[in-house]
């Protein structure tokens, strides 16, 4: 069989209505993906380190694209102040970067809009943090061409919003 040669990584959230491929209107073959819950870039991830290290070295990717979703249960998880097991560590990463922006977030009061903030402020602290691993470092010192997107889908009407976030450098 034909090797894969993508020029994107997709780094996405594991709910199954946001389907890379589809929403960027490619084939198979044409987008690595890395998924997990709340689409989150954590330094300590050895997987989603591991993929980021694949698609740059080997793969020679030349756009990572972060995208979350409106409406991420991980996201709204983050904030209702529950007990949920296991994923609780997960979920402190997203409470970090409710801490990072606290007053912005704490002047919205309607429910919804505070999650959807959360939702596109945490895909910009991922970006921020693939901008920071040793593998983008590297790959940039050494002039390879990859830029960072940032983007978040609307599940209800379709749109996959560009946060105007890209980066392709340190």
């Amino acid at each position: 069989s034909e090797q894969q040669s993508p020029k994107y990584l997709w780094i996405g959230c594991s709910d199954s209505r946001v389907p890379a491929n589809a929403l960027l209107g490619m084939d198979p073959g044409e987008v690595f993906v890395h998924r997990n819950i709340a689409n989150q870039v954590i330094h300590t991830d050895l997987n989603c380190l591991s993929v980021i290290q694949y698609a740059v070295d080997v793969l020679k990717v030349q756009h990572i694209i972060v995208c979350g979703h409106y409406g991420c249960g991980g996201v709204s998880a983050a904030l209702d102040n529950k007990s949920h097991g296991l994923i609780d560590n997960w979920l402190r990463h997203i409470e970090d970067v409710y801490r990072f922006h606290q007053e912005e977030m704490d002047q919205i009061t309607d429910e919804k809009e505070r999650i959807n903030l959360l939702c596109e402020l945490n895909v910009i602290e991922q970006v921020a943090n693939i901008s920071k691993t040793n593998t983008l470092v590297n790959a940039w010192k050494s002039n390879q061409d990859i830029t960072i997107h940032g983007l978040v889908y609307n599940l209800h009407d379709g749109i996959l919003k560009d946060l105007n976030v890209s980066t392709n450098s340190k």
